[in-house]
Protein backbone atom coordinates (compact mmCIF):
# COMPACT_ATOMS: atom_id res chain seq x y z
CA UNK A 1 0.00 0.00 0.00
CA UNK A 2 1.36 3.41 -0.93
CA UNK A 3 2.30 5.67 2.03
CA UNK A 4 -0.25 8.37 1.24
CA UNK A 5 -3.00 5.72 0.92
CA UNK A 6 -2.07 4.30 4.30
CA UNK A 7 -2.14 7.78 5.79
CA UNK A 8 -5.58 8.34 4.27
CA UNK A 9 -6.88 5.11 5.76
CA UNK A 10 -5.48 6.01 9.19
CA UNK A 11 -6.85 9.53 8.91
CA UNK A 12 -10.37 8.47 8.08
CA UNK A 13 -10.27 5.64 10.65
CA UNK A 14 -9.46 8.19 13.34
CA UNK A 15 -12.01 10.58 11.88
CA UNK A 16 -14.70 7.91 12.19
CA UNK A 17 -13.96 7.36 15.87
CA UNK A 18 -13.82 11.09 16.56
CA UNK A 19 -17.10 11.87 14.80
CA UNK A 20 -20.27 12.11 16.91
CA UNK A 21 -21.79 9.01 15.37
CA UNK A 22 -25.21 8.43 16.95
CA UNK A 23 -25.71 5.16 18.81
CA UNK A 24 -27.89 3.22 16.33
CA UNK A 25 -29.73 1.37 19.12
CA UNK A 26 -30.53 4.65 20.86
CA UNK A 27 -31.68 6.22 17.62
CA UNK A 28 -33.82 3.24 16.66
CA UNK A 29 -35.49 3.13 20.07
CA UNK A 30 -36.06 6.89 20.05
CA UNK A 31 -37.60 6.73 16.61
CA UNK A 32 -39.92 3.93 17.68
CA UNK A 33 -40.96 5.61 20.94
CA UNK A 34 -41.73 8.91 19.20
CA UNK A 35 -44.48 7.21 17.26
CA UNK A 36 -46.55 7.40 20.46
CA UNK A 37 -44.61 9.74 22.79
CA UNK A 38 -43.52 13.37 22.16
CA UNK A 39 -39.90 13.48 21.02
CA UNK A 40 -38.65 15.57 23.96
CA UNK A 41 -40.28 13.21 26.45
CA UNK A 42 -39.06 10.08 24.68
CA UNK A 43 -35.54 11.45 24.63
CA UNK A 44 -35.65 12.27 28.35
CA UNK A 45 -36.60 8.74 29.44
CA UNK A 46 -33.86 6.96 27.45
CA UNK A 47 -30.55 6.59 29.28
CA UNK A 48 -27.93 5.00 27.05
CA UNK A 49 -24.33 4.18 27.90
CA UNK A 50 -23.16 7.46 26.38
CA UNK A 51 -25.37 9.42 28.78
CA UNK A 52 -23.38 10.91 31.72
CA UNK A 53 -26.17 9.76 34.06
CA UNK A 54 -26.05 6.12 32.91
CA UNK A 55 -23.83 4.77 35.69
CA UNK A 56 -25.65 6.56 38.50
CA UNK A 57 -29.08 5.49 37.22
CA UNK A 58 -27.98 1.87 36.87
CA UNK A 59 -26.24 1.69 40.24
CA UNK A 60 -28.97 3.51 42.17
CA UNK A 61 -31.10 0.38 42.55
CA UNK A 62 -28.46 -2.34 42.46
CA UNK A 63 -28.82 -3.87 45.94
CA UNK A 64 -26.35 -6.74 45.60
CA UNK A 65 -22.75 -5.68 44.95
CA UNK A 66 -22.04 -9.10 43.43
CA UNK A 67 -23.77 -7.72 40.32
CA UNK A 68 -22.06 -4.35 40.26
CA UNK A 69 -18.65 -5.32 38.88
CA UNK A 70 -16.82 -4.36 35.70
CA UNK A 71 -17.52 -7.80 34.23
CA UNK A 72 -21.27 -7.76 35.01
CA UNK A 73 -23.29 -7.52 31.76
CA UNK A 74 -24.87 -4.06 31.55
CA UNK A 75 -28.02 -2.95 29.73
CA UNK A 76 -27.55 -1.09 26.46
CA UNK A 77 -30.27 1.32 27.52
CA UNK A 78 -32.23 2.06 30.70
CA UNK A 79 -35.79 3.25 30.06
CA UNK A 80 -37.21 5.35 32.92
CA UNK A 81 -40.93 5.84 32.17
CA UNK A 82 -42.76 8.83 33.61
CA UNK A 83 -46.22 7.70 32.56
CA UNK A 84 -48.11 4.47 32.04
CA UNK A 85 -48.17 5.06 28.28
CA UNK A 86 -44.37 5.11 28.29
CA UNK A 87 -44.36 1.55 29.61
CA UNK A 88 -46.65 0.42 26.80
CA UNK A 89 -44.38 2.05 24.23
CA UNK A 90 -41.28 0.48 25.82
CA UNK A 91 -42.79 -3.00 25.64
CA UNK A 92 -43.81 -2.59 22.00
CA UNK A 93 -40.54 -1.02 20.87
CA UNK A 94 -38.30 -3.50 22.70
CA UNK A 95 -39.99 -6.28 20.78
CA UNK A 96 -39.78 -4.46 17.46
CA UNK A 97 -36.07 -3.84 17.92
CA UNK A 98 -35.36 -7.35 19.19
CA UNK A 99 -34.08 -6.60 22.69
CA UNK A 100 -34.93 -8.34 25.92
CA UNK A 101 -36.62 -6.08 28.47
CA UNK A 102 -35.74 -6.50 32.15
CA UNK A 103 -38.15 -4.93 34.66
CA UNK A 104 -36.81 -3.38 37.87
CA UNK A 105 -38.67 -1.78 40.78
CA UNK A 106 -36.63 -1.73 43.98
CA UNK A 107 -33.75 -3.90 42.77
CA UNK A 108 -33.82 -6.22 45.81
CA UNK A 109 -33.92 -9.39 43.72
CA UNK A 110 -31.09 -11.35 45.29
CA UNK A 111 -29.71 -12.67 41.99
CA UNK A 112 -29.88 -9.40 40.04
CA UNK A 113 -32.24 -10.85 37.44
CA UNK A 114 -33.99 -7.50 36.95
CA UNK A 115 -30.87 -5.75 35.69
CA UNK A 116 -28.45 -8.46 34.42
CA UNK A 117 -28.67 -10.60 31.27
CA UNK A 118 -26.13 -12.41 29.10
CA UNK A 119 -27.45 -11.03 25.80
CA UNK A 120 -28.07 -7.42 24.67
CA UNK A 121 -30.96 -6.04 26.72
CA UNK A 122 -32.81 -2.99 28.02
CA UNK A 123 -33.83 -2.27 31.61
CA UNK A 124 -37.26 -0.82 32.27
CA UNK A 125 -36.74 0.97 35.59
CA UNK A 126 -40.04 1.77 37.29
CA UNK A 127 -38.74 4.12 40.00
CA UNK A 128 -40.63 7.16 38.66
CA UNK A 129 -44.00 5.37 38.76
CA UNK A 130 -44.42 5.51 42.52
CA UNK A 131 -47.64 7.38 43.19
CA UNK A 132 -49.65 6.25 46.22
CA UNK A 133 -53.32 7.15 46.65
CA UNK A 134 -54.95 6.15 49.93
CA UNK A 135 -58.75 6.05 50.12
CA UNK A 136 -59.90 5.72 53.71
CA UNK A 137 -63.56 5.59 52.66
CA UNK A 138 -63.09 2.00 51.50
CA UNK A 139 -59.73 1.38 53.27
CA UNK A 140 -57.80 0.81 50.05
CA UNK A 141 -54.79 2.28 48.30
CA UNK A 142 -53.46 2.31 44.74
CA UNK A 143 -49.68 1.88 44.86
CA UNK A 144 -47.33 2.36 41.92
CA UNK A 145 -44.97 -0.53 41.18
CA UNK A 146 -41.98 1.79 41.63
CA UNK A 147 -42.97 2.85 45.15
CA UNK A 148 -41.08 1.41 48.10
CA UNK A 149 -42.57 -0.31 51.12
CA UNK A 150 -41.33 2.57 53.25
CA UNK A 151 -43.25 5.05 51.11
CA UNK A 152 -46.34 2.88 51.33
CA UNK A 153 -46.15 2.62 55.13
CA UNK A 154 -45.57 6.37 55.45
CA UNK A 155 -48.60 7.22 53.29
CA UNK A 156 -50.83 4.85 55.23
CA UNK A 157 -49.67 6.47 58.49
CA UNK A 158 -50.38 9.94 57.11
CA UNK A 159 -53.99 8.93 56.56
CA UNK A 160 -54.64 6.69 59.55
CA UNK A 161 -52.96 5.75 62.81
CA UNK A 162 -54.95 2.51 63.09
CA UNK A 163 -54.34 0.97 59.68
CA UNK A 164 -51.39 -0.92 58.27
CA UNK A 165 -50.48 -3.40 55.56
CA UNK A 166 -48.90 -6.88 55.82
CA UNK A 167 -45.62 -6.53 53.91
CA UNK A 168 -41.86 -6.68 54.42
CA UNK A 169 -39.63 -5.07 57.04
CA UNK A 170 -37.11 -3.49 54.63
CA UNK A 171 -38.32 0.00 53.62
CA UNK A 172 -36.39 0.18 50.33
CA UNK A 173 -37.96 -2.93 48.77
CA UNK A 174 -39.96 -2.08 45.64
CA UNK A 175 -43.70 -2.71 45.81
CA UNK A 176 -43.80 -4.14 42.28
CA UNK A 177 -41.45 -7.02 42.92
CA UNK A 178 -42.52 -7.61 46.52
CA UNK A 179 -46.20 -8.08 45.74
CA UNK A 180 -45.67 -9.96 42.50
CA UNK A 181 -43.68 -12.59 44.42
CA UNK A 182 -46.17 -12.84 47.34
CA UNK A 183 -44.75 -10.53 50.07
CA UNK A 184 -44.85 -11.07 53.81
CA UNK A 185 -43.85 -9.39 57.04
CA UNK A 186 -44.63 -9.15 60.74
CA UNK A 187 -48.41 -9.29 60.17
CA UNK A 188 -48.25 -12.64 58.38
CA UNK A 189 -49.81 -14.70 61.18
CA UNK A 190 -52.64 -12.21 61.65
CA UNK A 191 -53.37 -11.29 58.04
CA UNK A 192 -51.41 -13.59 55.75
CA UNK A 193 -49.40 -12.41 52.77
CA UNK A 194 -49.32 -9.08 50.96
CA UNK A 195 -51.02 -10.65 47.92
CA UNK A 196 -53.89 -11.87 50.07
CA UNK A 197 -54.91 -8.21 50.22
CA UNK A 198 -54.49 -7.22 46.56
CA UNK A 199 -57.92 -6.46 45.07
CA UNK A 200 -57.00 -5.00 41.66
CA UNK A 201 -54.00 -4.26 39.48
CA UNK A 202 -52.98 -2.46 36.31
CA UNK A 203 -50.66 -4.27 33.92
CA UNK A 204 -49.14 -3.75 30.47
CA UNK A 205 -49.37 -6.97 28.47
CA UNK A 206 -47.14 -8.17 25.65
CA UNK A 207 -49.23 -6.22 23.13
CA UNK A 208 -48.73 -2.97 25.03
CA UNK A 209 -52.31 -2.86 26.26
CA UNK A 210 -53.04 -1.50 29.75
CA UNK A 211 -55.30 -3.94 31.57
CA UNK A 212 -57.02 -3.98 34.95
CA UNK A 213 -58.45 -6.94 36.83
CA UNK A 214 -61.64 -6.96 34.78
CA UNK A 215 -59.96 -6.75 31.39
CA UNK A 216 -57.04 -9.07 32.16
CA UNK A 217 -59.27 -11.80 33.58
CA UNK A 218 -59.05 -13.80 36.77
CA UNK A 219 -56.38 -16.23 35.58
CA UNK A 220 -53.82 -13.52 34.85
CA UNK A 221 -54.84 -11.60 37.97
CA UNK A 222 -54.22 -14.79 39.95
CA UNK A 223 -50.79 -15.30 38.37
CA UNK A 224 -49.41 -11.82 39.12
CA UNK A 225 -50.23 -12.17 42.82
CA UNK A 226 -47.31 -14.37 43.79
CA UNK A 227 -46.25 -16.03 40.55
CA UNK A 228 -43.73 -13.39 39.54
CA UNK A 229 -45.41 -10.75 37.38
CA UNK A 230 -42.30 -10.31 35.22
CA UNK A 231 -43.19 -13.59 33.47
CA UNK A 232 -46.51 -12.18 32.27
CA UNK A 233 -46.22 -8.44 31.74
CA UNK A 234 -45.32 -5.19 33.47
CA UNK A 235 -47.34 -4.37 36.57
CA UNK A 236 -47.97 -0.63 36.77
CA UNK A 237 -49.74 -0.57 40.12
CA UNK A 238 -51.59 -2.66 42.66
CA UNK A 239 -54.78 -1.81 44.53
CA UNK A 240 -54.49 -3.09 48.08
CA UNK A 241 -56.88 -3.47 51.01
CA UNK A 242 -55.55 -1.98 54.24
CA UNK A 243 -55.83 -3.89 57.52
CA UNK A 244 -56.66 -2.62 61.02
CA UNK A 245 -53.95 -2.38 63.65
CA UNK A 246 -54.39 -1.41 67.32
CA UNK A 247 -53.29 1.97 68.68
CA UNK A 248 -50.76 0.17 70.88
CA UNK A 249 -48.47 -2.63 69.81
CA UNK A 250 -45.53 -4.22 71.62
CA UNK A 251 -42.08 -5.20 70.35
CA UNK A 252 -39.19 -7.02 71.99
CA UNK A 253 -35.83 -8.57 71.21
CA UNK A 254 -34.23 -11.20 73.44
CA UNK A 255 -30.80 -12.73 72.82
CA UNK A 256 -29.32 -15.94 74.21
CA UNK A 257 -26.06 -17.85 73.71
CA UNK A 258 -25.70 -21.63 73.73
CA UNK A 259 -24.64 -21.43 77.37
CA UNK A 260 -27.87 -19.57 78.16
CA UNK A 261 -30.40 -22.24 77.25
CA UNK A 262 -30.47 -21.36 73.54
CA UNK A 263 -31.03 -24.95 72.44
CA UNK A 264 -34.11 -25.41 74.63
CA UNK A 265 -35.51 -22.07 73.52
CA UNK A 266 -35.01 -22.88 69.83
CA UNK A 267 -36.56 -26.31 70.21
CA UNK A 268 -39.63 -24.92 71.98
CA UNK A 269 -39.91 -21.96 69.56
CA UNK A 270 -40.57 -24.39 66.70
CA UNK A 271 -43.86 -25.54 68.18
CA UNK A 272 -44.96 -22.36 69.96
CA UNK A 273 -44.22 -19.61 67.40
CA UNK A 274 -46.53 -21.15 64.72
CA UNK A 275 -49.36 -22.07 67.14
CA UNK A 276 -49.57 -19.26 69.67
CA UNK A 277 -51.97 -16.30 69.48
CA UNK A 278 -52.12 -15.06 65.86
CA UNK A 279 -51.55 -11.50 67.11
CA UNK A 280 -47.97 -12.52 67.94
CA UNK A 281 -45.23 -12.88 65.34
CA UNK A 282 -41.86 -14.15 66.57
CA UNK A 283 -38.87 -14.28 64.26
CA UNK A 284 -35.71 -16.10 65.35
CA UNK A 285 -32.19 -15.24 64.17
CA UNK A 286 -29.35 -17.75 64.48
CA UNK A 287 -25.85 -16.34 64.09
CA UNK A 288 -22.34 -17.69 64.64
CA UNK A 289 -20.48 -15.30 66.96
CA UNK A 290 -17.31 -15.16 69.06
CA UNK A 291 -17.51 -14.57 72.81
CA UNK A 292 -14.44 -14.57 75.08
CA UNK A 293 -12.36 -15.78 72.12
CA UNK A 294 -14.59 -18.82 71.76
CA UNK A 295 -16.89 -19.49 68.81
CA UNK A 296 -20.53 -20.08 69.65
CA UNK A 297 -24.03 -19.41 68.33
CA UNK A 298 -26.36 -16.62 69.39
CA UNK A 299 -30.11 -16.81 68.96
CA UNK A 300 -32.33 -13.73 68.91
CA UNK A 301 -36.11 -13.75 69.26
CA UNK A 302 -37.60 -10.61 67.69
CA UNK A 303 -41.32 -10.06 68.04
CA UNK A 304 -44.33 -7.91 67.23
CA UNK A 305 -47.49 -8.28 69.28
CA UNK A 306 -50.72 -6.54 68.31
CA UNK A 307 -51.60 -5.52 71.86
CA UNK A 308 -50.14 -4.19 75.09
CA UNK A 309 -47.18 -5.56 77.03
CA UNK A 310 -49.25 -6.89 79.95
CA UNK A 311 -51.21 -9.18 77.63
CA UNK A 312 -48.04 -10.26 75.86
CA UNK A 313 -46.13 -11.12 79.02
CA UNK A 314 -49.10 -13.08 80.36
CA UNK A 315 -49.36 -15.00 77.08
CA UNK A 316 -45.67 -15.92 76.91
CA UNK A 317 -45.37 -16.85 80.56
CA UNK A 318 -48.05 -19.43 79.83
CA UNK A 319 -46.99 -20.58 76.32
CA UNK A 320 -43.24 -20.02 76.35
CA UNK A 321 -41.80 -19.87 79.88
CA UNK A 322 -38.36 -20.88 78.57
CA UNK A 323 -38.04 -17.39 77.12
CA UNK A 324 -38.29 -15.80 80.60
CA UNK A 325 -39.80 -12.59 79.24
CA UNK A 326 -40.89 -9.72 81.48
CA UNK A 327 -42.28 -6.22 80.98
CA UNK A 328 -38.75 -4.82 81.13
CA UNK A 329 -38.01 -6.63 77.87
CA UNK A 330 -40.94 -5.01 76.08
CA UNK A 331 -41.55 -1.68 74.37
CA UNK A 332 -45.09 -0.46 73.83
CA UNK A 333 -45.37 1.74 70.76
CA UNK A 334 -47.47 2.54 67.68
CA UNK A 335 -47.66 0.45 64.55
CA UNK A 336 -45.66 2.94 62.48
CA UNK A 337 -42.97 3.10 65.17
CA UNK A 338 -42.80 -0.69 65.15
CA UNK A 339 -42.23 -0.54 61.39
CA UNK A 340 -39.26 1.77 61.98
CA UNK A 341 -37.97 -0.42 64.82
CA UNK A 342 -38.06 -3.55 62.65
CA UNK A 343 -36.12 -1.60 60.02
CA UNK A 344 -33.39 -1.02 62.65
CA UNK A 345 -34.29 2.58 63.43
CA UNK A 346 -34.42 3.71 67.04
CA UNK A 347 -37.84 4.04 68.63
CA UNK A 348 -38.96 7.64 68.25
CA UNK A 349 -37.39 8.09 64.80
CA UNK A 350 -39.69 10.32 62.66
CA UNK A 351 -41.69 8.33 60.07
CA UNK A 352 -40.18 10.50 57.33
CA UNK A 353 -37.12 8.24 57.62
CA UNK A 354 -39.15 5.66 55.70
CA UNK A 355 -38.98 7.89 52.62
CA UNK A 356 -35.22 7.54 52.31
CA UNK A 357 -34.55 5.32 49.29
CA UNK A 358 -30.95 4.77 50.40
CA UNK A 359 -29.64 4.80 46.84
CA UNK A 360 -26.37 3.11 45.91
CA UNK A 361 -26.52 0.93 49.03
CA UNK A 362 -25.19 -2.45 47.97
CA UNK A 363 -23.24 -5.05 49.90
CA UNK A 364 -22.14 -8.50 48.80
CA UNK A 365 -24.71 -11.12 49.76
CA UNK A 366 -26.20 -14.54 49.11
CA UNK A 367 -29.60 -15.83 50.24
CA UNK A 368 -31.29 -19.23 50.16
CA UNK A 369 -34.53 -20.58 51.64
CA UNK A 370 -36.30 -23.66 53.00
CA UNK A 371 -39.52 -24.71 54.72
CA UNK A 372 -39.72 -26.76 57.92
CA UNK A 373 -42.74 -28.99 58.47
CA UNK A 374 -41.56 -31.11 61.39
CA UNK A 375 -39.67 -29.70 64.41
CA UNK A 376 -35.93 -30.26 64.29
CA UNK A 377 -35.00 -32.46 67.29
CA UNK A 378 -32.54 -31.20 69.90
CA UNK A 379 -29.88 -33.53 68.56
CA UNK A 380 -30.36 -31.97 65.13
CA UNK A 381 -30.09 -28.46 66.57
CA UNK A 382 -26.90 -29.36 68.39
CA UNK A 383 -25.38 -30.65 65.15
CA UNK A 384 -26.58 -27.48 63.44
CA UNK A 385 -24.73 -25.32 65.96
CA UNK A 386 -21.53 -27.21 65.21
CA UNK A 387 -21.99 -26.79 61.47
CA UNK A 388 -22.63 -23.06 61.78
CA UNK A 389 -19.54 -22.64 63.96
CA UNK A 390 -17.48 -24.68 61.50
CA UNK A 391 -18.57 -22.58 58.52
CA UNK A 392 -18.19 -19.38 60.50
CA UNK A 393 -20.28 -16.80 58.64
CA UNK A 394 -23.72 -17.96 57.49
CA UNK A 395 -26.72 -17.01 59.60
CA UNK A 396 -30.31 -18.25 59.53
CA UNK A 397 -33.67 -16.56 59.96
CA UNK A 398 -36.67 -18.59 61.13
CA UNK A 399 -40.02 -16.96 60.25
CA UNK A 400 -43.03 -18.43 62.01
CA UNK A 401 -46.15 -19.38 60.04
CA UNK A 402 -49.48 -20.59 61.35
CA UNK A 403 -52.43 -18.37 62.19
CA UNK A 404 -54.02 -16.94 59.07
CA UNK A 405 -51.54 -18.83 56.88
CA UNK A 406 -53.15 -22.12 57.93
CA UNK A 407 -56.58 -20.92 56.79
CA UNK A 408 -55.85 -20.06 53.14
CA UNK A 409 -55.83 -22.78 50.47
CA UNK A 410 -52.48 -23.42 48.74
CA UNK A 411 -53.98 -22.62 45.32
CA UNK A 412 -55.72 -19.41 46.37
CA UNK A 413 -52.66 -17.58 45.00
CA UNK A 414 -49.57 -18.97 43.21
CA UNK A 415 -47.77 -18.98 46.59
CA UNK A 416 -48.51 -22.52 47.89
CA UNK A 417 -46.63 -22.73 51.19
CA UNK A 418 -49.50 -22.42 53.65
CA UNK A 419 -50.84 -25.01 56.11
CA UNK A 420 -48.39 -27.72 57.09
CA UNK A 421 -45.39 -25.40 57.25
CA UNK A 422 -44.20 -24.48 60.73
CA UNK A 423 -41.74 -21.86 59.56
CA UNK A 424 -39.61 -20.65 56.70
CA UNK A 425 -35.82 -20.47 56.81
CA UNK A 426 -33.75 -17.80 55.14
CA UNK A 427 -30.02 -18.54 54.90
CA UNK A 428 -28.10 -15.30 54.98
CA UNK A 429 -24.47 -14.38 54.41
CA UNK A 430 -23.01 -10.91 53.82
CA UNK A 431 -19.43 -9.87 53.17
CA UNK A 432 -17.38 -6.80 52.31
CA UNK A 433 -14.47 -8.16 50.29
CA UNK A 434 -14.78 -7.83 46.49
CA UNK A 435 -13.45 -10.45 44.12
CA UNK A 436 -14.16 -13.96 42.92
CA UNK A 437 -12.33 -15.67 45.78
CA UNK A 438 -14.51 -14.09 48.45
CA UNK A 439 -17.61 -14.67 46.34
CA UNK A 440 -16.84 -18.37 45.99
CA UNK A 441 -15.96 -18.73 49.67
CA UNK A 442 -19.14 -17.22 51.07
CA UNK A 443 -21.61 -18.56 48.50
CA UNK A 444 -20.11 -22.02 49.09
CA UNK A 445 -20.68 -21.61 52.84
CA UNK A 446 -24.35 -20.88 52.18
CA UNK A 447 -24.66 -23.93 49.93
CA UNK A 448 -22.97 -26.19 52.49
CA UNK A 449 -25.32 -25.13 55.28
CA UNK A 450 -28.29 -25.54 52.93
CA UNK A 451 -27.08 -29.05 52.06
CA UNK A 452 -26.61 -29.87 55.74
CA UNK A 453 -30.26 -29.00 56.42
CA UNK A 454 -31.61 -31.44 53.83
CA UNK A 455 -32.89 -34.04 56.38
CA UNK A 456 -34.83 -31.40 58.33
CA UNK A 457 -36.75 -29.55 55.61
CA UNK A 458 -39.53 -30.08 53.07
CA UNK A 459 -39.16 -32.78 50.42
CA UNK A 460 -40.63 -33.77 47.06
CA UNK A 461 -40.24 -31.00 46.16
CA UNK A 462 -37.79 -29.26 48.43
CA UNK A 463 -39.62 -25.95 48.50
CA UNK A 464 -38.20 -22.44 48.29
CA UNK A 465 -39.59 -18.91 48.50
CA UNK A 466 -39.73 -17.12 45.14
CA UNK A 467 -38.94 -13.69 46.60
CA UNK A 468 -35.75 -15.10 48.13
CA UNK A 469 -34.49 -15.57 44.61
CA UNK A 470 -31.84 -18.30 44.44
CA UNK A 471 -30.36 -19.36 41.11
CA UNK A 472 -29.12 -22.60 42.71
CA UNK A 473 -32.72 -23.82 42.78
CA UNK A 474 -32.53 -24.08 39.00
CA UNK A 475 -32.34 -21.92 35.91
CA UNK A 476 -33.23 -22.10 32.26
CA UNK A 477 -31.39 -21.55 29.01
CA UNK A 478 -34.04 -22.74 26.55
CA UNK A 479 -37.14 -21.74 28.55
CA UNK A 480 -38.61 -25.19 28.14
CA UNK A 481 -41.41 -26.55 30.27
CA UNK A 482 -39.04 -29.20 31.64
CA UNK A 483 -36.37 -26.69 32.67
CA UNK A 484 -38.95 -24.44 34.25
CA UNK A 485 -40.45 -27.32 36.20
CA UNK A 486 -37.23 -27.75 38.22
CA UNK A 487 -37.44 -24.36 39.91
CA UNK A 488 -41.15 -23.85 39.20
CA UNK A 489 -42.24 -26.71 41.43
CA UNK A 490 -39.84 -25.65 44.21
CA UNK A 491 -41.25 -22.14 44.24
CA UNK A 492 -44.88 -22.91 43.38
CA UNK A 493 -45.43 -26.65 44.03
CA UNK A 494 -48.63 -27.77 42.29
CA UNK A 495 -49.44 -24.26 41.11
CA UNK A 496 -46.67 -24.43 38.49
CA UNK A 497 -48.98 -26.08 35.96
CA UNK A 498 -51.57 -23.33 36.14
CA UNK A 499 -48.87 -20.67 35.87
CA UNK A 500 -47.62 -22.35 32.68
CA UNK A 501 -51.16 -22.34 31.30
CA UNK A 502 -51.53 -18.61 32.01
CA UNK A 503 -48.13 -17.88 30.46
CA UNK A 504 -49.03 -19.84 27.34
CA UNK A 505 -52.25 -17.89 26.98
CA UNK A 506 -50.93 -14.36 27.53
CA UNK A 507 -47.31 -14.50 26.26
CA UNK A 508 -46.96 -17.56 23.99
CA UNK A 509 -43.78 -16.23 22.31
CA UNK A 510 -42.13 -15.78 25.71
CA UNK A 511 -41.09 -12.14 25.39
CA UNK A 512 -41.25 -11.60 29.16
CA UNK A 513 -38.57 -13.91 30.46
CA UNK A 514 -35.60 -14.28 32.76
CA UNK A 515 -33.48 -17.13 34.08
CA UNK A 516 -36.26 -18.29 36.41
CA UNK A 517 -39.39 -17.17 34.58
CA UNK A 518 -42.45 -19.26 33.85
CA UNK A 519 -42.15 -20.77 30.32
CA UNK A 520 -44.99 -21.32 27.87
CA UNK A 521 -45.77 -24.92 27.02
CA UNK A 522 -43.99 -24.54 23.69
CA UNK A 523 -40.23 -24.56 24.22
CA UNK A 524 -39.45 -22.49 21.13
CA UNK A 525 -38.14 -19.00 21.80
CA UNK A 526 -36.38 -18.40 18.53
CA UNK A 527 -38.01 -14.97 18.12
CA UNK A 528 -36.68 -14.78 14.57
CA UNK A 529 -38.14 -11.31 14.06
CA UNK A 530 -36.54 -10.07 17.28
CA UNK A 531 -33.15 -11.53 16.42
CA UNK A 532 -33.17 -10.18 12.89
CA UNK A 533 -34.04 -6.73 14.18
CA UNK A 534 -31.10 -6.81 16.57
CA UNK A 535 -28.83 -7.97 13.76
CA UNK A 536 -30.17 -5.18 11.55
CA UNK A 537 -29.22 -2.53 14.09
CA UNK A 538 -25.76 -4.08 14.43
CA UNK A 539 -25.48 -4.22 10.64
CA UNK A 540 -26.37 -0.53 10.34
CA UNK A 541 -23.59 0.33 12.77
CA UNK A 542 -21.13 -1.93 10.89
CA UNK A 543 -22.25 -0.61 7.53
CA UNK A 544 -21.59 2.97 8.61
CA UNK A 545 -18.10 1.97 9.68
CA UNK A 546 -17.31 0.38 6.34
CA UNK A 547 -18.79 3.27 4.38
CA UNK A 548 -16.32 5.54 6.12
CA UNK A 549 -13.51 3.02 5.68
CA UNK A 550 -14.21 2.52 1.96
CA UNK A 551 -14.44 6.26 1.48
CA UNK A 552 -10.96 6.53 2.95
CA UNK A 553 -9.67 3.99 0.44
CA UNK A 554 -11.30 5.85 -2.42
CA UNK A 555 -9.45 9.00 -1.42
CA UNK A 556 -6.45 7.49 -3.20
CA UNK A 557 -8.26 8.02 -6.51
CA UNK A 558 -8.53 11.79 -6.13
Amino acid sequence: MRPYLLLSVVFFFNLYHSMAVPDPTHQALLQCLTQSIPTDTASSIIVSKSNPSYTSVLRAYIRNARFNTSSTPKPLIIITPLDESHVSAAVICSQKLGFQLKIRSGGHDYEGLSYVFDKPFFVLDMFNLRSITVNMADETAWVGAGATLGELYYNIWKNSKVHGFPAGVCPTVGVGGHLSGAGYGTLIRKYGLSVDHVVDAKLVDVNGKILDRKTMGEDLFWAIRGGGAASFGVVLSYKIKLVPVPETVTVFRIERLLTENATDITFKWQTIAPTTDENLFMRMLLQPVTRNKKKTVRISVIALYLGDSDSLVSLLQKDFPELSIGKSNCNETTWIDSVLWWANFDLGTPPTALLDRDLNDAGFLKRKSDYVQTPIPKSGLESLWQKMIELGKVGMVFNAYGGRMDQIKPDETPFPHRAGNLYKIQYSVNWDQPGSEADKNFTTQAKLLHDFMTPFVSKNPRSAYFNYRDIDVGSTKKWSYEEGKVYGESYFNGNYERLVDVKTAVDPNNFFRNEQSIPPRSSSILHSSYGSATCLITAVHTCWYYIVFIFSLCSDLF
